[in-house]
């Protein structure tokens, strides 16, 4: 038995490195360009549809599929964009294997996906070495488009970062909630959850805020009553919590049960129905979130994308949803001033994109690849997200 697991290994191993080698060029070197026998433009989808984050892939395909069934109405350039999907289970190891099957494979034009920072960070050097675009609609990790002071030439993104995301919560908790000390709740495992709380802690304490208490746990957790004890005894005025929905919920449940009654706040991890399921709309009363929209703001753009969603899916579209659908419109300008599906081409178009109107707010990239653009506050009450503000960058 050792020894057949041993060789299944070595198989599994020799198979990747051979996808590797097979698709290295990408899909510019098979000379279909991802273009699906030439009527079609193959855009990739690498997506959290099951496993523990799957709600928010499931929203990003939603808002893809949309947008993509609005964009072929008049095409692009005489041709529709065909959306290949790949479930990568919401883990890194899936994730890249996605990218290589989307590359080798199908030959996709480019890859929207994932909506972690952690399992978008897994296809980045696939995305580089194949020379397809990779565009993020949900991930930021700041590293994912550039590192070391290098940008990824190949990966964009169509959210705001972490930083900018938790210096907006510092600032929010300061000069509106008027709070001087915080504690602070970091899920380790996660990329995305460490970028928010180091921002945050920073911008919080530059300042005049205090941080009182730093308390960790991982994901897949479940009783974190000693630790929100701990943080409990340092009497925090606010607790910044920067993860996913299925930890946040218990913690939010158990931290309201243990008495802990002062506002906690997230970030866009937190935006999932499921959410209000696992915490309850009561224990949510008096929590707030940085996201990328509000389905309630009355911008006209924002409402006419909620009444599309509502009437394709019976159902309001979290930010997640949105960013999806944005992406699609995001990916689909590019290709229309590319003028055809090269990669590379995409690749150019997608850098040089300025002013483009979305539903999210006006994207611009920088130089890094990422949108300069304005985050939303909401307010959970009885369960319902709430607009609160805009914040801009």
């Amino acid at each position: 038995m050792k020894k057949k697991k041993l060789a299944g290994v070595f198989l599994s191993l020799m198979l990747t490195a051979g996808l590797m080698a097979g698709c290295k060029g990408g899909a510019q070197n098979t000379g279909s360009s991802g273009d699906g026998g030439g009527d079609t433009i193959k855009i990739g989808a690498n997506l959290e549809l099951s496993g523990g984050v799957a709600s928010y892939g499931q929203s990003i395909a939603e808002g893809l599929e949309l947008a993509f069934e609005e964009i072929n109405k008049e095409g692009i350039n005489g041709k529709e964009l065909e959306l290949v999907k790949v479930d990568n289970k919401s883990e890194a190891a899936e994730a890249t294997n996605g990218a290589i099957k989307l590359i080798s494979q199908d030959q996709v034009s480019a890859i929207v996906g994932a909506a972690t920072s952690t399992n978008t960070l897994a296809q980045v050097q696939v995305a580089q070495d194949n020379k397809v675009p990779l565009i993020t609609p949900t991930g930021t990790n700041p590293t994912i488009t550039n590192k070391d002071g290098k940008v990824n030439d190949f990966v964009f993104r169509t959210c705001f970062i972490d930083p900018f995301q938790g210096t907006v919560a510092a600032k929010f908790a300061l000069d509106e909630l008027k709070v001087k000390s915080a504690a602070v709740l970091i899920d380790t495992a996660s990329d995305y959850s460490k970028g928010l709380a180091s921002a945050f802690k920073k911008s919080f304490e530059e300042n005049g805020g205090k941080i009182v208490a730093e308390e960790a746990y991982v994901a897949k957790d479940t009783d974190f009553r000693a630790t929100l004890t701990r943080i409990k005894s340092a009497n925090p005025q606010f607790i910044f919590l920067p993860g996913y929905y299925e930890e946040v919920g218990l913690i939010v449940k158990q931290a309201r049960e243990l008495g802990i009654n002062v506002p906690i706040m997230g970030g866009d991890g937190w935006d999932s129905p499921t959410l209000v399921e696992i915490a309850g709309k009561e224990a949510l009363n008096n929590t707030f979130i940085t996201n990328h929209y509000s389905a309630n703001d009355p911008d006209s753009k924002i409402q006419e994308f909620v009444k599309a969603f509502k009437a394709k899916y019976n159902k309001t579209p979290d930010g997640f949803a949105a960013l999806g659908y944005d992406t699609a419109y995001f990916l689909a300008d590019a290709i229309k001033r590319a003028g055809d599906a090269d990669p590379e081409k995409i690749k150019e178009a997608l850098a040089q994109t300025k002013d483009l109107a979305l539903v999210s707010g006006v994207l611009t990239l920088d130089k890094k690849h990422d949108p300069v653009k304005s985050a939303t506050i909401l307010e959970y009450k009885n369960g319902e997200q709430q607009f609160k503000t805009k914040v801009n960058p």
